[in-house]
């Protein structure tokens, strides 16, 4: 019985120990302490203590709990149980499948040792046949190998016998390297031979190899031969253990001065083409010595090791020395294609000498000097675009109008000048655009920094071309940075034409030209962003619409009062001039007239070429009596005083002036828009403003008050037709007869029939004088 249930409890062991392995991935053997405070759930480990556990459960648990915990038990053996079934189901299956492979590999195995046995023997005969050939023909292996070592070493003989010779061709042909390739080779021999068996050999080499390395010296120092050839001769010699270590400074210097061959000459860029492929391009010599000059790098490495910062410092200052010659290339103008072509020349340079000294980083150290260059050319063709227009401006302005080649210089100027700043515009974009989408390195790590730039050259352009119109209207002092654009242009005497231009063209920009310039940028030319997002947008189109919006209507009132200074020193000189209290009897009306209306006749001219016609609005003023006459002149002309009756004359004067100030209001300055007629209509009244100012300065008899009476009666009518404020003339003409009537000692006004027979007559000598004319 007990020999019985040994076994029987070692098979539950171990069906045990397999159940828990199967369920507890990690069955890891607890410590004793952790067996002596095992928690209820240890019971899948192999130290559960069955007592503990019920113990434990006892007292942790009520009645209800132990019976819960016993139904749940009841299940999960029940499982177990079921599970164990599988397993051994399964094992099963597998040991059945087991028992029958074991059964064919029994029957395969059958029948195996005997053919063993057979390839063995089979074996051991083969191997005693080779060794029976091997045995008769060692002895003619022996002799062969014999023979051919001799064969060896008679070519050997030969070719050390045949050196001299070898040598003397190579050095006729001047094939150095394949003398120094067979010199090196024959040294082993030499070596060990060379003081019994050819003595005579290793003299006459020796001697072809001293005109050799005289010959390679030579190139070495030649200023005639390449870069290249130079590093082959030091390498030559290098490898004939000659020492060119104290060459070194030398060939530095030889190599420094060779770059001055290297750099780009202001000639050749400009004769760059655009396709730098092209065999006829310049740039193409360049590039192959910049080859050879790679090359040579190459060759210095090999000979100096050390030489590293050296060559790196030399390259470095090769394309330096490129880029400043670019940049001040860049400063006169130049198309976009010679200039992308001088790029990629540069960047070519770079890439042949980076494959071969990479670790001077050529392309990120040419990243800066190329933003200068890059940036520069940006600057430079806003700067050539500034200069156009202030030329197309200039031009037709100052120097054809002075010679009468054109019939309306001012609307060819303005015409010009708005095409070249719109197209010019355009094309810049077009330019720009070019360097966007080029591919080369340069650019593409530039691209962001581009977009910047345009933005920020759009935006510095137009307030640099506020800048100049100020300068051209003669608004501003002549600084240093616009003396080369103002450059023979007569700045002191501007003409008001131009001002006025100037205003117009003002418009334009603001209305034409910056809405069509943002709209290509907003298409082609966003993103960037290099700047920095806390500096603001680079290009800010509402501030340039501000700019010269403000900037036409100064010029607009900046012209007016050109015009009417022209006037004011015609009046001074008019009112200066003569001796107003013994002024004589009128006769005819003055010539100021005739010269002030000259240059209301200009100004009406000026005008016509350059702004538009406004909406046709005549303001008359009427009186309460119907009239549209003077509402000064009738009673003058009704009353029709007397010379007796002077201070009657003057207190009606008075009068009439006082009544018609409290009876009409007229409103005689308004805004001045961009049309002819209001223009004019705003000279004419401050010219007006500025007679009656005059004409309160004065003292007068009354000569003198009935020439102003005639001279502004005659002003009336032509006045009239020029403005579009009637009313407003009428009054401010009034005002001029009212204040020379205050002014004077004897104000009695000349008769209606001697004022109307003057200015017939004077009407009627204009019309001669336009007759003889045409």
């Amino acid at each position: 019985m007990g020999i019985d249930d040994a076994p029987l409890d070692d098979k539950a062991k171990r069906m045990r120990d397999l159940l828990s392995s199967f369920y507890s991935p990690d069955p890891a053997v607890s410590s004793s302490n952790s067996s002596k405070f095992a928690s209820l759930d240890a019971i899948n480990t192999s130290s559960f203590d069955a007592d503990q556990y019920m113990n434990l459960l006892a007292q942790k648990s009520n009645l209800e709990g132990l019976l819960q915990k016993h139904v749940e038990m009841a299940a999960e053996i029940k499982n177990l149980d079921t599970d164990l079934q599988m397993l051994v189901y399964e094992n099963y299956n597998k040991f059945i499948s087991a028992t029958d492979t074991i059964k064919r590999m029994k029957n395969n195995i059958v029948g195996m040792e005997a053919n063993m046995e057979q390839l063995l023997e089979k074996i051991m005969s083969v191997q005693s046949r080779s060794d029976g050939v091997n045995t008769s023909l060692f002895e003619k292996r022996e002799h062969i190998e014999k023979l051919h070592r001799t064969r060896n070493l008679l070519r050997k003989v030969q070719f050390i016998y045949d050196l001299p010779a070898r040598l003397g061709k190579c050095i006729k042909s001047e094939a150095y390297a394949d003398a120094v390739k067979l010199y090196t080779g024959a040294m082993p021999i030499f070596k060990a031979y060379g003081d019994s068996s050819f003595q005579d050999c290793k003299r006459a080499s020796e001697e072809a190899m001293t005109t050799v390395i005289k010959n390679l010296q030579g190139k070495l120092s030649s200023d005639t031969e390449s870069i290249q050839a130079r590093a082959e001769a030091a390498v030559l010699l290098k490898q004939l253990d000659f020492p060119v270590d104290n060459l070194k400074a030398k060939l530095f210097e030889k190599l420094k001065q060779s770059l001055q061959d290297l750099h780009l000459k202001t000639e050749e860029i400009l004769n760059v083409l655009p396709n730098s492929n092209d065999p006829s391009n310049p740039a193409t010599t360049v590039d192959g010595s910049v080859h050879e000059f790679a090359e040579a790098i190459r060759a210095y490495r090999v000979i100096f090791p050390d030489s590293e910062m050296q060559l790196i410092k030399l390259s470095q200052d090769l394309i330096t020395k490129h880029f400043e010659i670019t940049e001040q290339y860049v400063k006169e103008r130049t198309s976009v294609a010679k200039f992308l072509g001088v790029l990629r020349l540069i960047w070519r340079d770079v890439d042949l000498i980076d494959e071969v000294l990479h670790e001077a980083i050529l392309p990120d150290y040419s990243l800066e000097a190329a933003q200068v260059v890059v940036k520069q050319y940006v600057a430079s063709t806003f700067s050539h675009l500034l200069r156009d227009i202030s030329d197309s401006l200039t031009v037709n302005v100052y120097i054809k109008q002075k010679e009468g080649e054109e019939e309306h210089p001012l609307q060819v100027a303005l015409e010009t000048s708005k095409n070249t700043m719109l197209q010019g515009s355009m094309d810049l974009l077009e330019d720009f655009r070019q360097l966007l989408d080029e591919d080369i390195g340069l650019l593409l790590k530039l691209r962001d920094s581009i977009v910047d730039w345009v933005q920020e050259g759009f935006q510095d352009f137009f307030r640099a071309l506020d800048h100049h119109f100020l300068l051209l209207s003669g608004r501003n002092k002549l600084a240093t940075q616009d003396r080369v654009l103002t450059e023979g242009m007569p700045v002191d005497k501007v003409l008001a034409g131009l001002v006025l231009v100037l205003a117009q063209l003002s418009v334009f920009i603001e209305q034409t030209a910056i809405p069509r310039i943002t709209e290509v940028i907003a298409t082609s030319f966003s993103g960037g962003g290099v700047r920095g997002f806390e500096n603001g947008p680079a290009f800010v189109p509402g501030e340039i619409c501000r700019i010269f919006r403000s900037a036409a209507e100064k010029f607009l009132h900046h012209y007016i009062t050109l015009r009417t200074q022209r006037v004011s020193v015609l009046l001074k000189k008019r009112f200066k001039a003569p001796n107003w209290v013994k002024h004589k009897e009128p006769r005819e009306v003055h010539m100021f007239v005739d010269l002030f209306l000259q240059e209301l006749e200009a100004t009406g001219t000026e005008v016509k070429q350059i702004l538009p016609q406004g909406a046709i609005r005549k303001h008359r003023r009427s009186e309460s009596n119907g009239s549209t006459a003077s509402s000064r002149s009738n009673p003058l002309r009704d009353d029709k005083m007397s010379r007796s009756y002077t201070q009657r004359a003057r207190s009606q004067l008075l009068e009439t002036h006082l009544a018609k100030l409290f009876k009409q209001k007229v409103e005689i300055f308004t805004k001045t828009e961009f049309t002819q007629e209001s223009v004019v209509t705003t000279i004419v009244k401050l010219c007006l403003k500025s007679l009656q100012e005059f004409v309160r300065l004065q003292t007068f008899n009354r000569s003198g008050f009935q020439q102003i009476q005639l001279d502004i009666q005659f002003l009336r009518a032509p006045l009239r037709e020029t403005v579009e404020d009637e009313a407003a003339i009428d009054f401010l003409l009034d005002e001029v007869i009212v204040g020379a009537s205050e002014r004077c000692l004897d104000p009695i006004p000349l008769e209606p029939p001697i004022l109307d027979k003057l200015i017939q007559a004077k009407l009627a000598k204009k019309r001669e004088e336009n007759a003889i004319a045409s």
